[in-house]
């Protein structure tokens, strides 16, 4: 039968995953009545917005916090919102990109495309009901992949302490049936377990510190 334990380090990583699970958006755009535009439109929506006048300054930002979702404009004054996504996606895949453009070329379309793989490109002006929508869709779609990675990583991890708990006791993970298919679990003693628990999760700690 699985044995699971949880140490310090593992209730750090859920409270800081319970942390980044605010619904965080980021505004770029050189021009300040787009970004008081854009603050207008999803003003009664659940989320923590900040905002930013540059590629640069965003990606300032996006190092001392995470952010489920960034819109930016394309033509900026120094980097442009193309450039800034592609950026974007190698720095922090996870976070959904949607693009603005006064400029709706092929050209732009395919470029943002290709380099920051966004997820949404509007044109100015743009609707402030497909922007909330699309927002919306944008932070499920952040949360859904982020549960999937969640349970991926729950799922290795259980993978890998039972290999450790069977190296360390071979057999352990193994359970026998009775004649009517009940399963049969031999009776252990807590200090044993206790015991068993902690060198396997020193020896898993081992294993860990080295991949």
């Amino acid at each position: 039968m699985p044995i699971l334990w949880h140490n310090a380090r593992d209730c750090r990583r859920i409270a800081d995953k319970e942390k980044a699970m605010t619904s965080r958006i980021l505004l770029v755009d050189d021009e300040a009545n787009v970004l008081a535009a854009l603050n207008r439109a999803l003003f009664e929506e659940p989320y923590e917005i900040r905002t930013a006048t540059s590629g640069e300054q965003a990606l300032e930002i996006m190092r001392s916090c995470g952010f489920k979702a960034v819109i930016s404009d394309e033509r900026m004054i120094g980097m442009q919102g193309s450039e800034f996504l592609a950026q974007v996606k190698e720095l922090y895949p996870e976070t959904v990109r949607i693009l603005l453009t006064g400029h709706a070329t092929l050209e732009a379309a395919m470029k943002a495309v290709n380099q920051g793989e966004i997820y949404r490109f509007f044109t100015k002006p743009w609707n402030d009901t497909e922007i909330k929508f699309a927002v919306r869709s944008a932070i499920e779609k952040y949360d859904l992949e982020d549960e999937n990675r969640r349970l991926l990583s729950t799922v290795k991890r259980q993978s890998l302490e039972m290999k450790v708990l069977e190296r360390r006791f071979p057999g352990i993970s193994r359970v026998e049936k009775d004649s009517q298919g009940n399963f049969v679990l031999d009776d252990m003693p807590e200090e044993e377990i206790m015991c068993m628990m902690h060198v396997c999760e020193k020896e898993l700690d081992q294993v860990l510190e080295r991949k």
